[in-house]
């Protein structure tokens, strides 16, 4: 009798861990196709940090006029909203916010490039015309910047708000602001500038720290170089600063981390967050040290002929071409 209870019992130990066993296997089984997912998702991201619901960068396409196929660089900081479309040749800095509907299209005009702590709003448009054809590189399609051609370069505390387009062959220098629906076709925009809403800036270079007034349209150098100066007075003197804290904050929060000064991400600069850095202690946001001390931001060097580097700022050497 006892001999039989025992067996009995035994047969039920034995069923039930066959039956945890099962289940454990599943669960492993699970486990490690999570695994692998997460893996895929890594590497079809490149070096984006997992957290929040983030877009998937792609490659572009190979076409008769580039044969160059690359993935976006993204810096591990950087935020990409689900709905956004970032593709081919595209490198994202730390702590970029790109929002919903935006578009960053590196598969014709090649590369694009968004500078650390820049946003690109809802609904922008980034895009250039090809640079590249039949292998060979086209005369005025990119701009020059510390010895790299750029289709598109959009530097460091950089806002292109709701709507705003780029086209390449374009370049905005730092800490500009570009309005909602305004819109930089092969123009070249100094530090520290504001496009206001709805204005157009198209074949012309912008010298710094001047504002284009909302709905404007410039299309001569003459018109940019009369542009009004940024000065103390000036209503969105310091809307760019604004913008940039809360889009940066938008990067560390929707990645799921504590934003800078919550004890969270470490700060970046503090000098280059204040209205100094930005604007330049004095009044017309510092142009002659950007671009040297004759106004007009440089039209030759920016439409024509290359300035020498110690007139436009340094390493920033001349634009390649963009002329129009």
């Amino acid at each position: 009798m006892n001999q039989t209870v025992v067996i009995g019992v035994g047969s039920l130990m034995v069923g039930l861990l066959g039956s945890l066993l099962g289940v454990g296997g599943m669960r492993l089984k699970g486990a490690l196709a999570d695994i692998e997912a997460l893996k895929k998702q890594a590497a079809a991201s490149q070096t984006v940090e997992s957290g929040g619901n983030q877009a998937t960068p792609r490659e572009n396409v190979l076409t008769d006029f580039n044969e160059d196929v690359d993935k976006p660089q993204i810096a591990r900081t950087a935020y990409l909203d689900a709905q956004s479309a970032v593709i081919g040749d595209v490198e994202l800095g730390e702590r970029v916010y790109v929002g919903p509907f935006a578009s960053l299209r590196g598969d014709e005009g090649q590369p694009l490039h968004i500078g650390d702590d820049s946003n690109v709003q809802d609904g922008v448009v980034v895009h250039a015309l090809e640079t590249v054809q039949d292998g060979k590189p086209l005369e005025g399609r990119t701009y020059n910047v510390g010895g790299r051609a750029y289709a598109v370069y959009v530097g460091n505390r950089v806002s292109l708000a709701h709507q705003a387009l780029v086209h390449g062959p374009a370049r905005i220098d730092d800490s500009t602001f570009v309005g909602m629906q305004a819109m930089v076709f092969k123009s070249w925009v100094g530090a520290g500038c504001v496009i206001e809403p709805g204005a157009r800036v198209i074949g012309v270079s912008v010298p710094p720290g001047r504002y284009v007034p909302a709905g404007a349209v410039i299309n001569t150098q003459e018109e940019a170089d009369a542009l009004p100066s940024i000065t103390p007075e000036y209503v969105f003197r310091d809307l760019n600063d604004a913008v940039v804290h809360v889009n940066t904050s938008f990067s560390s929060g929707y990645r799921g981390k504590w934003p800078v000064g919550k004890g969270g991400e470490a700060a970046h600069g503090e000098a280059a967050h204040g209205a100094e850095a930005a604007h330049g202690a004095e009044p017309g946001h510092g142009a002659e040290a950007a671009h040297g001390a004759e106004p007009g931001h440089g039209a030759e060097a920016g439409h024509g002929e290359a300035a020498a580097p110690s007139q436009m700022g340094g390493d920033h050497a001349a634009p390649a071409g963009g002329g129009h």
